[in-house]
């Protein structure tokens, strides 16, 4: 899809169309026709874009007042190749188990502690073993600082252990099978530097 602005076609347009391969179906979108008052203006635009190149399609729009929006669309998904749906209705992500299970621990760290902690905390599982309807996990939760480690752990652990509560029935709810899930925090400065961290962290 190409986007120009309804009021003019300019040298910048034109170095954009050239960067699209020939044969390659584009629509054009005329932005902004809202701010358009003179439609033999409009017409004329309509009849130099035509020229440019043999479009599948060219469509005004208004994206701010959704003018032409579902018309566009509709251009679209004529040229879209049809297949079978990759995912089922009620796939809700395509990311493994253990990575949304490292994701849920970080998110309750992260709503529990609120400014307390730094955004400098990973989570890593250590562990995932799936057992039929059972879930036994085990993660380390990594910090950049002795002082952070005490606040994620609380005073008796209790702060831990809440995270460990919350993260565990999440995945429980998300996962539809009972977990056991164990947590560690562990001081590592400069974490965002270790590969196997960021790699654990980053595609679970």
């Amino acid at each position: 899809m190409l986007v120009v602005e309804a009021w003019e076609w300019d040298e910048r347009d034109d170095l954009l169309l050239a960067l699209l391969p020939a044969g390659v179906p584009v629509v054009l979108a005329l932005n902004k026709v809202d701010r358009v008052k003179d439609r033999a203006k409009l017409a004329r635009l309509l009849a130099a874009c035509a020229a440019k190149r043999d479009f599948a399609a060219l469509v005004p729009v208004s994206a701010e007042k959704g003018t032409q929006v579902d018309a566009l669309a509709a251009e679209v998904a004529k040229l879209l190749p049809r297949a079978d749906p990759i995912y089922g209705p009620d796939d809700i992500t395509d990311r493994s188990e253990r990575f949304l299970a490292a994701e849920l621990v970080r998110e309750k760290l992260f709503r529990l502690l609120g400014d307390e902690l730094p955004y400098t905390s990973a989570v890593v599982i250590d562990t995932f073993e799936a057992e039929g309807e059972l879930r036994r996990i085990q993660a380390t939760i990594f910090v950049d600082r002795e002082g952070h480690k005490s606040i994620v752990i609380g005073e008796k652990g209790a702060t831990l252990k809440r995270i460990g509560t919350e993260a565990r029935l999440g995945m429980q709810d998300l996962f539809g099978a009972k977990v056991f899930l164990e947590l560690w925090v562990k001081v590592k400065g400069g974490w965002a530097d270790n590969e196997a961290i960021v790699r654990e962290w980053g595609h679970g």
